[in-house]
């Protein structure tokens, strides 16, 4: 019997591959659940207390390393019974030519991070557009929306009056500038893997069903997050901001080049992960 932790050599790109996770599959590991474990103890020390917070992160690192080191530099598998195997069978789709093919179980191409980053970067823009627009448009000044973005850290925001909110701050403008960055390069990049998964309807993917899912957990967050946006926000112009991220993101991501999602490969090996000279 195969040692399920061993990883077979990379073999070349013209040789017939085993689908990944076919015979083995990664073990089980508390790291990802305590990780977000340990997220959720971080946001909720924002609006709690710093204790929950120093806990939150011991956590989250805690939960970190394990999971890093069940993955890194090779995953650990456990092999499947072979009985399962047998009840399971393969699963084949038939090729143009007729002959039969293993039927993928993910996305063989997607698109490259470096566009889901420059990606979310632009729908940033088309987003933040929508907003100084909905300051300009309903409370005359564009710094509104700008330093209401900045309550999700900054204290002093949730207690300012209207008059506060409608003026240039500069740390407060410092602090919206890299959240918005932050948050649309995340969303980005989580578009070079999701567009690829609804390949017929791209457009609803990237323009509406992601903006719609991001308003319900906004919506549902927001009291606790961030209760100055609260008090001011309006959800039409807010969904207008998440559909215009959303289109925009969703096109710049769409119109470069796939590359292959390397599938076929382990982790180490798609990593380029190098181990006692061995890759």
């Amino acid at each position: 019997m195969n040692n399920p932790h061993e990883q077979p050599p990379l073999e070349n790109e013209s040789s017939e591959r085993e689908i990944p996770y076919s015979r083995a599959i990664p073990e089980s590991t508390s790291g990802p659940i305590a990780t977000a474990f340990g997220i959720a103890f971080l946001g909720a020390g924002l609006v709690t207390d710093t204790w929950v917070l120093i806990v939150g992160a011991l956590v989250a690192i805690v939960g970190m390393v394990v999971w890093f080191r069940d993955v890194f530099p090779q995953e650990r598998l456990e092999e499947i019974p072979s009985e399962l195997l047998a009840k399971a069978g393969p699963n084949y789709e038939v090729a143009g030519s007729g002959v039969l093919t293993p039927r993928p179980m993910f996305p063989a191409v997607i698109h490259p991070y470096r566009s889901g980053v420059t990606g979310g970067l632009v729908g940033g823009v088309a987003m933040a557009i929508v907003a100084c627009a909905w300051g300009i448009v309903e409370h005359d000044s564009v710094w509104l929306p700008i330093n209401l973005l900045t309550g999700a850290l900054v204290p002093d925001v949730g207690t300012a009056d209207l008059d506060t909110l409608r003026v240039f701050h500069p740390g407060w403008f410092a602090i919206a500038v890299g959240i918005h960055a932050a948050m649309s390069m995340g969303v980005g990049s989580l578009y070079t893997t999701a567009l690829p998964m609804i390949p017929r309807r791209p457009i609803f993917a990237g323009g509406i069903l992601v903006p719609v899912i991001v308003t319900g957990m906004v919506w549902a967050t927001l009291g606790v997050v961030n209760p100055a946006l609260e008090r001011y926000i309006s959800w039409p112009w807010f969904i207008g901001s998440q559909i215009a991220f959303g289109l925009v993101c969703g096109w710049w991501v769409g119109r470069g080049t796939m590359i292959s999602a390397m599938g076929n490969r382990t982790l180490a090996q798609r990593l380029h992960i190098e181990r006692g000279g061995e890759q």
